[in-house]
């Protein structure tokens, strides 16, 4: 089995993590930090990379947004970055994302969010 074909089960403590979501584009968006700079995209971006041996398959960088595809678990899911909303990850198909999809969003949010954390706590600590 690749490692992007894994299987999540994720026990989700509400006391650890906070995951915001919403359904502003139709499906579920994982906001992973409301006020994340380029920095935190290209952390997220790297976790992504490092837990899931994601590879970006379609990149678009705009002047106020950036877009990544990429494949989880077979499915399409965008990182997404935004100067007026931070960071985020949804299904890109959007409208049209299946349940499946939106389920894995909300697990890899919670995955995501909580890694970050602890990378935050670590460097505080430093």
């Amino acid at each position: 089995m690749q490692r992007n074909d894994v299987s999540f089960s994720l026990n989700l403590n509400p006391y650890i993590m906070s995951l915001t979501l919403r359904t502003t584009f139709g499906c579920t968006e994982a906001v992973l930090d409301n006020e994340g700079s380029l920095k935190r995209f290209y952390q997220i971006a790297d976790l992504l990379k490092e837990l899931f041996d994601v590879e970006f398959v379609n990149k678009e960088d705009d002047f106020d947004a950036i877009n990544w595809d990429f494949f989880l678990a077979r499915h399409r899911l965008t990182l997404h970055y935004s100067i007026y909303n931070g960071v985020s990850i949804f299904p890109t198909k959007t409208k049209d994302a299946r349940r499946r999809e939106n389920n894995l969003v909300v697990e890899l949010g919670s995955v995501l969010v909580e890694r970050l954390r602890l990378a935050d706590s670590r460097q505080q600590l430093a």
